[in-house]
């Protein structure tokens, strides 16, 4: 069987272009003053958190093309203010000439995450990344940065089993979380247990003293540091796993600021 008539590569493509439709059928209804509202990341608008997403997209698209190149671009992009340059694009466009943009870019994305060989290591800002795992990656930033769009225009979104992805993601990077933050992390396992949005349980590891248990969609917040997770209803047991979901970050660059405790709060 080729590469090509890979299935678990096509769920998460499938997976990847539902995610970009769903936050699309919440900015394509934006008028041009709502394009610039600002979200709860500081500083950034819903256009900053779109072109933040494209211009990804197209870096994700370049890794996927040409490992030397987009080498060369880490290099510019790191000279030019990093994520910082990812928002200067889209304060030149008119939100409609933006979505389309993106729409284009997320598009090729996912046709050429299709293609890609599933034992494929892909570059990325940082260590290289199993295909399936880079694919799932921009799923999960596609969801966090919706999140904020979805929070600044006071949009409640209906969780969709494609948490998992985002959870996945957040459990496998507890390492990095401590490595981000120059922490020595604990040996002891943490056990993670998730109800997902059709009620079905999630696990990862097996039962031990140190505990993350709860509903998925807290959890997901967590780990991408859209909510305090003093402000999710997480059940978190054992000194190590209190101190990883202190510091828990899903996503790769420096630890992110977070969200103030009672930030959200009900």
């Amino acid at each position: 069987m080729s590469f090509h008539d890979n299935a678990p590569v096509q769920q998460i493509c499938d997976d990847l272009h539902a995610e970009h439709a769903d936050l699309d059928a919440i900015v394509s209804r934006l008028d041009e003053a709502q394009w610039s509202l600002s979200t709860p990341a500081a500083g950034w608008t819903v256009r900053d958190q779109v072109s933040h997403l494209r211009f990804f997209d197209q870096r994700a698209s370049l890794a996927l093309t040409d490992a030397d190149e987009f080498a060369a671009d880490t290099a510019r992009l790191m000279a030019a203010g990093g994520t910082e340059a990812s928002v200067a694009p889209g304060r030149t466009m008119t939100g409609a000439t933006l979505l389309a943009e993106w729409r284009a870019d997320r598009d090729r994305l996912v046709a050429l995450a299709r293609t890609v060989d599933p034992s494929a290591r892909i570059p990325w800002y940082g260590p290289a990344m199993a295909a399936r795992s880079f694919i799932t990656a921009r799923l999960m930033e596609t969801w966090a940065h919706g999140q904020d769009v979805a929070d600044a225009l006071g949009v409640s979104r209906l969780p969709t089993a494609r948490l998992k992805h985002v959870a996945h993601i957040g459990v496998r990077a507890r390492p990095f979380s401590y490595v981000i933050n120059h922490l020595e992390m604990p040996a002891l396992p943490v056990y993670v247990a998730l109800l997902g949005p059709d009620g079905d349980l999630w696990e990862w590891g097996e039962p031990a003293q140190d505990s993350v248990t709860g509903d998925a969609l807290d959890f997901c917040l967590a780990v991408t540091q859209r909510r305090h997770v003093a402000d999710t209803g997480l059940r978190i047991e054992g000194a190590a796993a209190l101190e990883w979901m202190g510091i828990a970050q899903a996503f790769a660059g420096e630890p992110g600021g977070g969200r103030s405790p009672g930030q959200f709060a009900g």
